[in-house]
């Protein structure tokens, strides 16, 4: 958990950064990563030196004989101006050595420039992100997602942060395994991919699975770090680090985000892509991807946008013919599953009401020939300050056919649901979990089966009747209670009656006067 002094170290850097006259938040975090990587090289470098001191065996060095400027602990001291010509001129082109034909970083790193223009705001970054306690895994992670969670501006096309409480609900909803090949055909900062990391390691984690490291401090003093790791999860830590997660975006900087996310979290080669997913090329570079390769799906799509029939994959527009991404993301994810794997998207609500043909189309296909379990409404004020539109979760399994849906409605999400989304008592996502798990669809024909609570079952021939509508409000019923009023001639009398005490207190004070 990261403490309150380390949030003060984050917010000060923020802070410095934004004086020194970069103000785009994205720029600020993607300016931070690079340095933290830079970092973070140095310190791997140095824990195989002291590995390969004590062993005798070689490993594969970061740095060449003539790249030893380029070290963290090499520049760091270095007075400002010769700082600055060191990490431009060094540093930053070792990036794309480091990162290797066809490695994750390739892609990311050819392009990496440092647009810090001061040396003096240099000097200063490197001086607070040296005091950061990037050695403890754990650490690593929570300070890169504080840092994220100050990226309070919408992107293009409706792309926005998905809040991190909501990412972490869903996972749970879902319960990954460490077997599953994992995507997110939209992946921004990486949100989803990295809480379900974090996710497999508690739940995999024991008392025996608790293993030990040993770790170099920036001191270069040996440390001792728990690494909570259980059994069944090191039996799988190759696919762990290089098959399960998978991310694909069309926003480069938000992938180079995304890239060091998940490494910071501690997955050592995910598959991140620069690409429209939504495109033929999609399918014709990744293939396995683009068509039933995946066990879970967890997604945030863009809720906004159109684009021209021409760009889009000719696959999903026979599932829906529209130009809208919000469904044809969907249409996307149903093609990427494999035959009984599952998702859980968030999408905004009028996908589950549009009248359009289209809307009707994929929430047919949805019905008919997929596993619709559940649709969770969501309250309006979840994304703000990013947007203050209605969503819903939509959880589904590819293959089969629906019978009943589960709804749920969750009214408060733990925050209050303005723009500052302070933390409040309310919070529905712990019953929402709960219930879910022990939903029965045996009580849908039941009178337990209330409508007018916060959870409630729905049969298929209802959810037909009404053009496949998936709204909460289509279904939910209100019991109303009737209200007993005093008969009006009873009301006027306790009128008269007050305005004769009043009258009586203004005589008394007049004679008072």
């Amino acid at each position: 958990m990261i403490t309150g002094e380390l949030k003060s170290k984050i917010d000060k850097l923020w802070e410095e950064f934004w004086t020194g006259g970069i103000t785009n938040p994205l720029t600020v975090i993607e300016q931070i990563t690079f340095l933290m990587y830079a970092r973070l090289l140095d310190m791997n470098e140095r824990r195989d030196e002291k590995k390969a001191e004590r062993s005798g065996q070689p490993f594969n060095r970061r740095f060449g004989p003539h790249q030893q400027s380029a070290r963290w602990e090499s520049f760091r001291h270095l007075p400002a101006e010769q700082m600055y010509k060191v990490v431009k001129d060094e540093v930053f082109p070792h990036f794309k050595d480091v990162a290797g034909e066809g490695s994750l970083f390739a892609e990311f790193m050819k392009d990496a420039q440092l647009m810090i223009q001061k040396p003096t705001l240099l000097v200063k970054a490197v001086n607070m992100l040296s005091e950061l306690p990037l050695q403890e895994s754990d650490m690593k992670g929570d300070l890169y997602e504080y840092l994220l969670s100050k990226l309070t501006t919408a992107g293009i096309s409706g792309q926005f942060r998905t809040p991190r409480h909501i990412i972490r609900a869903i996972v749970e909803l879902l319960d990954p395994e460490a077997t599953h090949r994992i995507a997110d055909p939209a992946c921004g900062t990486g949100g989803f991919l990295a809480t379900t990391y974090e996710y497999l390691l508690e739940k995999y984690s024991s008392e025996d699975g608790v293993i030990t490291d040993v770790v170099t401090n920036e001191k270069g003093e040996e440390i001792e770090q728990k690494i909570y790791l259980g059994d069944l999860l090191r039996e799988h830590r190759h696919h762990v680090d290089t098959d399960m997660f998978h991310g694909f975006d069309f926003d480069s900087t938000m992938l180079r985000i995304a890239a060091m996310n998940l490494v910071m979290h501690g997955i050592t080669h995910p598959d991140i892509h620069y690409q429209d997913t939504l495109s033929q090329r999609f399918s014709e570079r990744f293939p396995r991807a683009a068509k039933d390769g995946f066990d879970l799906i967890l997604a945030n799509p863009p809720f906004k946008g159109a684009l021209d029939e021409e760009d889009v994959d000719p696959a999903l527009l026979r599932i829906v013919k529209t130009k809208k991404t919000e469904l044809l993301f969907v249409a996307l994810i149903m093609r990427m599953l494999k035959t009984g794997g599952r998702s859980a998207t968030i999408v905004p609500d009028g996908v589950l009401f549009g009248s359009s043909r289209a809307h009707q189309e994929l929430r047919k296909h949805l019905i008919e020939d997929n596993q619709l379990e559940a649709v969770v409404s969501l309250p309006s004020g979840v994304f703000k300050p990013y947007a203050g539109v209605s969503t819903a979760i939509l959880i589904f399994t590819k293959g089969g056919e629906t019978d009943y849906v589960w709804f749920y409605d969750v009214k408060a999400d733990g925050r209050s649901l303005d723009d500052k989304r302070q933390e409040i008592e309310e919070n529905d996502l712990p019953d929402l979990i709960e219930q879910f798990k022990m939903r029965d669809k045996s009580v849908a024909l039941t009178e337990a089966n209330d409508r007018s609570g916060k959870c409630f079952w729905v049969g298929k021939k209802d959810i037909e009747h009404n053009k496949y509508d998936l709204s909460l409000g289509r279904y939910k019923e209100h019991h109303y209670e009737p209200e007993e009023y005093e008969h009006p001639k009873e009301i006027l009398k306790r009128l008269r009656g007050v305005e004769a005490e009043i009258d009586q207190e203004l005589k008394v004070l007049e004679e008072m006067l």
